[in-house]
């Protein structure tokens, strides 16, 4: 025996810690696990209704051509008994075959044959899936879409590596670690559930590493406003003197407004400051249930029309420039539409970051803006008041399932990892609640009837239509965005009645694609000045640009801003001063 081998007594010793622990986590797992309210079957998954079209669709199918049926069943088999043959191959002449999949990239999966056999026949099954799916020609265009989201869940949630039995990397990680890795993955399971009153959500990012107005959100201003809304923020200068026009910038109240002031090299907050722009910000309110009854029509009272009269104010100025990103994105156009129809002329520009203002392509979100799904939310915000944000939170993650579901619950759950300390999953996760009668306005309104791109959208005793908005607009968006295509941005800044539109394409997505700074030197971007053709025949007509779209619109900004005058201090100059930001609504968490 190795003198460095533990003795018969310690071996006892840790049998019996181990076992204590486990029976306390169990004993911790059973009363989070009973915690869990009644779930909402109508959120978790399509109606009846898809699976009886499905089915006919199929059997459709298969009656107008039994040969094809018959063609497809033999070659899986024949695919099925080839990923056998490849993955003895492999075992007899050390050929190491990796798949492209980065969930396959371990030496294992290409190593050794029975977990190459695994993933080779996941491949063969997956690609079945889908392209039984494809095939079902006689399924509605918007009807497939939703087949094809849902079976790629399944999919994705069969992959053998999302089971312990067939990880590779798990199974080595829990012998090395002498099991120890399983049992801080089963705490790791445990605390999610605890944090959540039961429903499983995996925790994406060590959380302890940040705090809002520590060592994120640390932008020196002034609170100057507080509605039952939002908190106004008024942004200290960077320079002596600035632009006589501020800006006014509008986030999403989806999530916090400090996507836009990170860490300090990469804030477009203190990058505008430092251009020598008088910068504004909206901290919208964390709802909770007695905000049940608030509407868009409160966005736009007490957070876009209380902000702009404050603004104006504030700077002495008649007319602001203004910016609104993504669902604020839109609520700024249909403020400006109201603005149209009351004769008030305050907004002198706008900017509008991966806004969507026509609904007619829903893209990605279809299966989630179809009757059965939106009926069920509709019962959650009658149980609540209000939409809880683990529901957008579980929606947007399994857009992207393998990389913020699965992927994630594998190094927390099978391998015993702490999460990462990673800024902006911390971000992601310091996700808001919206208020129940804004939600259903929003789904039901925009998203399915469409009704401000065709201009009947009912609100505040007017009738706001997208062709109201008039004044010089820049619109920005983000190629691969998966929230807001591109695409679909455009069209909506084409029924925009404005003579002077500028409409740019930055590579990347909904987030990368707009905090892009240019000391990055990351992302380029697209422009091209015809805005009369079609999407992709304004791509590729536009001309490439490397790096940031910021100086160019810094520059256009500029053109919009006025002469210069001296820099105003937050606080003074007729504003009050109500705290330092980044304020107090974004410290609050969804409840």
């Amino acid at each position: 025996m190795s003198e460095n081998a533990p003795s018969i007594t310690e071996l006892a010793q840790r049998q019996r810690e181990t076992a204590e622990k486990l029976q306390a986590l169990t004993a911790r797992l059973i009363t989070a696990v009973s915690r869990r309210k009644t779930p909402n079957p109508a959120i978790d998954a399509p109606g009846p209704d898809l699976y009886l079209k499905t089915a006919a669709a199929w059997w459709s199918n298969v009656l107008s051509n039994p040969t094809r049926a018959m063609e497809k069943q033999a070659e899986f088999w024949q695919e099925s008994m080839k990923a056998y043959a490849d993955a003895l191959h492999t075992k007899q002449d050390g050929e190491t075959d990796s798949s492209s999949d980065k969930r396959f990239a371990g030496e294992d999966w290409a190593a050794n044959p029975w977990f190459n056999y695994l993933m080779r026949q996941y491949q063969v099954t997956s690609g079945a899936i889908r392209d039984a799916v494809e095939h079902l020609d006689t399924l509605p265009d918007k009807e497939k879409r939703r087949l094809r989201y849902f079976s790629d869940q399944i999919v994705n949630l069969m992959a053998p590596n999302n089971f312990l039995g067939s990880n590779p990397e798990a199974l080595r990680r829990a012998l090395e670690t002498e099991g120890a890795s399983l049992l801080q993955g089963l705490e790791n399971l445990v605390s999610d559930l605890e944090a959540n009153d039961g429903d499983l959500l995996v925790k994406l990012v060590d959380d302890g590493a940040f705090e809002v107005g520590g060592n994120l959100a640390t932008s020196p201003g002034k609170v100057v406003l507080r509605t039952k809304m939002m908190e106004l923020i008024q942004y200290a200068p960077a320079t002596d003197e600035v632009h006589e026009i501020p800006l006014l910038i509008f986030p999403p109240w989806i999530n916090k407004f400090y996507i836009l002031d990170m860490k300090p090299q990469n804030s477009m907050i203190r990058w505008l400051t430092d251009q020598g722009f008088t910068v504004f910000v909206a901290s919208w309110v964390n709802p909770d249930a007695e905000y049940a009854d608030v509407g868009l029509e409160d966005y736009i009272k007490d957070g876009y029309l209380s902000a702009i009269e404050t603004v104006k104010k504030i700077s002495k100025q008649d007319k602001i420039n203004v910016v609104g990103y993504c669902i604020a994105g839109t609520t700024l156009a249909m403020t400006l539409s109201y603005l149209k129809k009351k004769g008030d002329a305050s907004v002198n520009s706008a900017t509008f970051f991966t806004a969507l203002t026509d609904f007619s392509e829903q893209g990605e979100f279809t299966p989630f803006l179809q009757d059965d799904f939106i009926d069920g939310i509709e019962i959650e915000v009658k149980r609540h008041g209000l939409l809880p944000a683990r529901v957008m939170s579980r929606t947007m993650s399994f857009l992207r399932s393998n990389d913020l579901v699965y992927g994630p619950a594998i190094r927390s759950y099978m391998m015993g990892q702490t999460p990462p300390a990673f800024d902006l999953l911390f971000w992601n996760g310091d996700s808001t609640n919206l208020p129940g009668k804004m939600t259903m306005q929003y789904l039901r309104g925009l998203c399915q009837r469409n009704e401000f791109a065709e201009g009947r959208f009912e609100l505040m005793g007017e009738t706001l239509n997208v062709e109201d908005v008039e004044i010089p607009l820049m619109a920005v968006t983000a190629q691969t965005d998966h929230i807001a295509a591109w695409k679909d941005c455009y069209r909506g800044v084409r029924k925009m009645s404005s003579e002077n539109k500028t409409f740019i394409v930055s590579e990347s997505g909904h987030i990368a694609g707009i905090v892009n700074p240019p000391s990055k030197k990351k992302y380029g971007h697209y422009t091209n000045t015809n805005l009369q053709a079609d999407a992709d025949t304004w791509l590729e007509a536009a001309d490439f640009h490397e790096g940031s779209w910021w100086p160019r619109w810094k520059d256009w900004l500029a053109e919009r801003s006025g002469g210069m005058v001296p820099g105003r201090v937050p606080g003074k100059d007729g504003g009050k001063d109500l705290g330092a930001a980044p304020g107090t609504y974004v410290k609050v968490k969804a409840r």
